[in-house]
């Protein structure tokens, strides 16, 4: 009986790291699920299994979830960041371009040296520091 249990128990957490799920709520769910069922199955037999899945794949959840969460404040600051950027392309004398990254700063900009504008500064106010 143990045998089979530790083969279901094996066959569970393979299945899981191949398929996987679409979130590290759902993957922890998983892991922790058949986690605990295989060691509820080793210690107290059927009952065991199914309250050591229940407390294992709770508990999964609840980690993975905090995780996701993690990401997604991640994420969004990330889109924060970009929406804040501005390119500026300055034409050199010899008809390259460089571009200037200025960064939203309240109602004004800040350069790449940390330079600050009131406003949005043109090509010709940028030329001097970053052109030729």
């Amino acid at each position: 009986m143990k045998r089979v249990m530790v083969l279901a128990l094996a066959v569970g957490l393979t299945m899981t790291f191949v398929t996987g799920c679409g979130s590290d709520a759902g993957n922890t769910a998983l892991i922790g699920t058949a986690a605990g069922a295989g060691i509820g199955a080793l210690a107290g037999g059927t009952k065991g299994a199914l309250v050591g899945g229940a407390v294992g794949g709770g508990t999964g959840y609840i980690v993975g979830n905090e995780s996701d969460k993690k990401k997604t404040q991640q994420e969004i600051a990330a889109v924060r960041a970009e929406q804040n950027v501005i390119t500026v392309w300055i034409t050199n004398t010899n008809g390259s371009q460089n571009a200037v990254q200025l960064r939203k700063d309240g109602p004004g900009y800040i350069g790449p040296r940390g330079e600050r504008y009131p406003s949005l500064p043109t090509e010709d106010q940028l030329r001097p520091v970053y052109g030729f």
